[in-house]
């Protein structure tokens, strides 16, 4: 007859519990598992580099043969608030899609360790992203340089405010993801999240202008307004009537979104019924 102590439940023995790389290579799986995360990555790669190479050809400062480096033609808004979308929607799907399909709950049955389940997410979605920008980012430089060069217009990446320009356009792409990332947690449904995000990153910078001084600091410490004034290689006008941001300041903007966003979701999980 079974007795009631081997009824009961056993802890786990230490050789049984996942590891953190088991958790890391379960987080791969899921996503490299995906064809449709490959073909949205490889085409959203395609539009950035292709909308440097349309601002290049498009613009006529170059008409002269002058040499600058001009960061808007290089990294061109368009391209680069699309890439802003479509990693912090990247993010927030890693999430958002377990808890639509229940996934979710197995997850978290099996690894009770649900902060460390967040942290190996976190860490998949910014090096997969990581990659995407940093492709993105040479690419748009490489490219943009290639169309300059007939025109004997081409800047050496050691131009100033290049490389700055380079790394942050880089960077756009995971702070974007783990943000959505901390937003799918929060939230857990789809349509809320993506919202949310898109209301954040696009809407909500343009409702504060910089002509006043508090206006300004909300402004400042968006995502989108920080990469701007990443990109920007020349100095802010000191008779302007706006507050310009510092590049300091702005580079905190990249750590503290994705940081804050990443704790808000390990202290969420761990404290709320999946």
């Amino acid at each position: 007859m079974t007795s009631l102590n081997s009824l009961s439940p056993q802890p786990l023995s230490p050789s049984s519990r996942a590891r953190f790389r088991d958790l890391l290579a379960s987080e791969w799986i899921k996503t490299r598992s995906l064809r449709s995360t490959w073909w949205t990555i490889t085409l959203t790669v395609v539009f950035v580099i292709g909308s440097s190479a349309v601002a290049t050809l498009a613009d006529g400062t170059y008409a002269s043969g002058r040499a600058v480096f001009l960061p808007y033609v290089c990294y061109p808004p368009a391209g680069y608030w699309t890439l802003a979308l479509v990693s912090v929607a990247g993010g927030a799907l890693s999430v958002v899609s377990e808890y639509g399909t229940g996934l979710i709950r197995v997850t978290m049955v099996a690894v009770p360790a649900r902060g460390s389940v967040v942290l190996a997410k976190a860490a998949v979605v910014a090096a997969l992203w990581t990659v995407v920008g940093a492709v993105s980012s040479t690419g748009s430089f490489v490219t943009s340089q290639a169309v300059l060069h007939a025109r004997h217009a081409a800047v050496p990446l050691t131009e100033p405010g290049v490389a700055r320009a380079a790394v942050a356009s880089a960077l756009l792409a995971p702070v974007c993801a783990l943000v959505g990332l901390g937003f799918g947690v929060l939230l857990r449904y789809a349509a809320a999240t993506m919202v949310t995000s898109v209301f954040t990153l696009l809407m909500l910078p343009p409702m504060f202008s910089e002509g006043e001084r508090w206006s300004a600091g909300v402004n400042h410490a968006m995502v989108l307004s920080a990469w701007k004034r990443l990109i920007q290689n020349w100095q802010p006008d000191p008779d302007s009537l706006g507050h310009t941001a510092t590049v300091s300041g702005s580079w905190a903007v990249y750590a503290v979104w994705p940081l804050v966003a990443v704790a808000l979701a390990v202290v969420v999980v761990r404290r709320r019924d999946v």
